[in-house]
């Protein structure tokens, strides 16, 4: 096996994982239209043909944040999000239930379980709302998740 290129930077392997989900963020650009279907099968094959991570970042690169909003609007996304945002919010209401029954039975006359409640409600709102648009809270340029 031969040393890096000391030169310029080791180029890193790419994963399966890391494939897939440049596969699904063109599967989901070509739903939208962002891409023809002989383009993005093009792209496609380019994918599944790469080594190096460096091969599959130019695939997405022209795609509006890297398309990964193309890839938050699929149905399955959604319904993680969904899935995600219901466990969370009855985690809330079962703690709700047992901060109100400790509140009941302290005797206490100021409401005192609307303090952490509210902070989870609003911490579960603010994550709902990221997940929904990743884009949000990165900087103007798309990152891919290897970088």
């Amino acid at each position: 096996m031969t040393a890096p290129n000391p030169s310029g930077p080791a180029r890193m392997r790419t994963s399966d994982t890391e494939r897939e989900q440049i596969a699904a963020i063109l599967r989901a650009a070509m739903a939208e239209g962002r891409l023809t279907l002989e383009e993005g099968e093009e792209r496609l094959g380019v994918v599944y043909a790469a080594k190096f991570r460096d091969e599959l970042a130019p695939l997405t690169a022209d795609l509006p944040h890297g398309g990964r909003d193309a890839l938050a609007r699929t149905p399955e996304a959604r319904a993680m999000i969904r899935r995600e945002t219901g466990g969370r919010f009855a985690f809330i209401v079962v703690l709700g239930a047992v901060l109100t029954g400790l509140w009941f039975l302290s005797g206490a006359h100021f409401f005192w379980p609307a303090i952490p409640l509210a902070f989870l409600v609003l911490g579960t709102m603010k994550h709902a709302r990221h997940a929904h648009h990743p884009h949000w809270h990165s900087s103007a340029r798309p990152r891919s998740s290897w970088e």
